[in-house]
């Protein structure tokens, strides 16, 4: 059984209510109805009900099931207002600002998650990262002794040794654009985490750079040892290494020849790269030339499930995603 049939089974053990607030996509309809007919989650899509019923129907997508809620028309628009307005009134928003926001369905959606109404929410077909995370800070904030929200992906690579058979954690690979070595550590441990929860297996980290223990001397590398150094001060029974050029972290032929004294001897399943740009390349060069399965950008550290999309995914990316986000459910409860 693949990563995300295994994760599309163990969302069926305890069915959890996804939020799509871009339900007018043609992706977030086809994904839907695979949603529904395996099972696995149930589904709420925020929008233009009859909108959505049409497209549906002149696409021939079957979306049965799923419970439809046209903002305009719902009787909670008004409760919900004035529950938005009493959570950010201390940051000076206005109860005319709430009833405006209210009607964009991702903050009507993030609503519905913070009321216990829904269990997560996925959105970023349309929307960008911003859009969807903006809300979810606002609304949901973030999770207990958690001092950084961050992103990544899941990759699964087809026909590969490296990692764990195939699967790997790249973060930060959607949010922070130029982290610290404090910020590093922080998106290293909440990694270590989403790791267990999600493959299970035990993580093993590589912290990324363009240096090998000490190979090149610079900020860069300065940042990235520092940022080591800091998770195992703070997380001592994790297994990190860094700073690693990625050859040293994953194959461990060449580890044994550049870093033999790595306790990751090559076996690295999470890569945590030094800043946004070099994570975003990374993993979409990974997607591209090797035809990896991409699942994210899924966030760690928000109260509750809310996970990205990127605007160029397809309609089974939104469906392992929403099965991710069901599974993320189950363990907030």
């Amino acid at each position: 059984m693949n990563f995300i049939e295994e994760i599309k089974k163990r969302a069926k053990s305890e069915l959890k209510t996804i939020v799509l607030p871009e339900a007018t996509d043609i992706r977030v309809l086809q994904a839907t109805e695979t949603v529904l007919k395996d099972g696995f989650a149930r589904i709420i899509l925020i929008g233009d009900e009859k909108q959505i019923l049409l497209k549906a129907k002149e696409n021939n997508i079957d979306i049965n099931g799923a419970q439809i809620i046209d903002i305009l028309t719902s009787n909670k628009k008004e409760e919900y207002a004035n529950k938005l307005y009493e959570f950010r009134k201390t940051k000076g928003m206005t109860i005319q600002e709430a009833n405006k926001l209210i009607e964009n369905p991702v903050y009507y959606g993030m609503m519905m998650v913070k009321l216990g109404e829904a269990d997560g929410l996925v959105s970023g077909a349309i929307h960008s990262t911003s859009d969807t995370l903006r809300p979810a800070l606002q609304i949901l904030k973030t999770a207990p002794q958690t001092k950084l929200v961050s992103a990544f992906f899941i990759m699964v690579v087809p026909d590969c040794n490296y990692g764990e058979n195939g699967i790997f954690i790249f973060s930060d690979s959607g949010l922070n654009e130029n982290p610290s070595s404090e910020d590093l550590s922080e998106i290293a441990i909440s990694s270590s985490k989403s790791f267990k929860q999600l493959i299970g297996n035990k993580p093993k980290i590589a912290m990324l750079s363009y240096s090998t223990h000490g190979s090149a001397n610079s900020d860069a590398t300065k940042k990235v040892i520092l940022a080591t150094n800091l998770v195992k001060e703070k997380e001592p029974e994790l297994l990190v290494d860094g700073e690693l050029q990625l050859d040293a972290a994953i194959i461990p032929e060449i580890a044994e020849f550049k870093a033999p004294e790595s306790p990751l001897k090559g076996n690295a399943n999470i890569l945590i790269f030094p800043d946004l740009g070099a994570g975003n390349i990374g993993y979409k060069l990974v997607q591209r030339f090797a035809k990896a399965e991409a699942y994210g950008p899924l966030c760690q550290g928000i109260a509750k499930p809310v996970n990205d999309l990127s605007r160029g995914c397809s309609s089974q990316d939104i469906v392992g995603v929403v099965a991710i986000t069901a599974v993320q459910a189950q363990n907030n409860t």
